[in-house]
């Protein structure tokens, strides 16, 4: 359990909205989008307004917008069960650009038949954008389900692939890598 005596936050003015960043010292534990209704989202309880304690995953955050960085290598400490921390363990496997189905994503991490618990999982993503659920479509290539709004995953989307200038999905990349 974190220790919420020990969070920092700081928000973050972005091209999708203001987004809440929250650092325990050692680990991004969570990045979250605005509320439907536009405002940020509130800290967590004990949580103090610090911006110098989160500088650097700020200013890493701060270079993904601006398409100077393509992975952010932070260390993260997303609370969840255990499945779901495998679910966002092979999100961050996603190339930069690239896209997977759910399915996909289930067979990738062994499970062929959850894909409806995948999309759970994706879904309770604690650190958006880090740990990039937006980059799971639908089976059929249709942009779906996404808390921070089908918009602002389609900008996501689109960010990354103009900068790659080649987008498509994970087996389309060729990506090799076991998760």
């Amino acid at each position: 359990m974190i220790d919420v005596r020990a969070l920092a936050h700081a928000y973050y003015s972005s091209p999708v909205g203001v987004l809440l960043l929250e650092w325990d010292g050692e680990a991004v534990v969570r990045l979250a989008f605005p509320g439907r209704d536009g405002s940020p989202r509130a800290a967590g309880p004990g949580s103090i307004h610090d911006a110098a304690a989160v500088r650097e995953p700020l200013g890493r955050l701060k270079a993904y917008f601006a398409g100077e960085l393509r992975e952010f290598g932070l260390p993260l400490r997303p609370e969840g069960t255990e499945f779901q921390r495998q679910v966002w363990r092979a999100l961050t496997e996603i190339p930069y650009g690239a896209t997977i189905s759910y399915a996909e994503l289930a067979r990738w991490i062994g499970r062929p038949t959850a894909a409806r618990a995948v999309g759970a999982a994706n879904g309770r993503n604690p650190i958006a954008i880090i740990v990039p659920c937006h980059r799971v479509i639908g089976a059929n290539g249709s942009l779906t389900g996404f808390g921070g709004g089908l918009d602002r995953k389609e900008w996501l989307l689109t960010h990354e692939r103009e900068r790659t200038g080649v987008g498509g999905t994970v087996r389309d990349m060729a990506v090799t890598a076991e998760i």
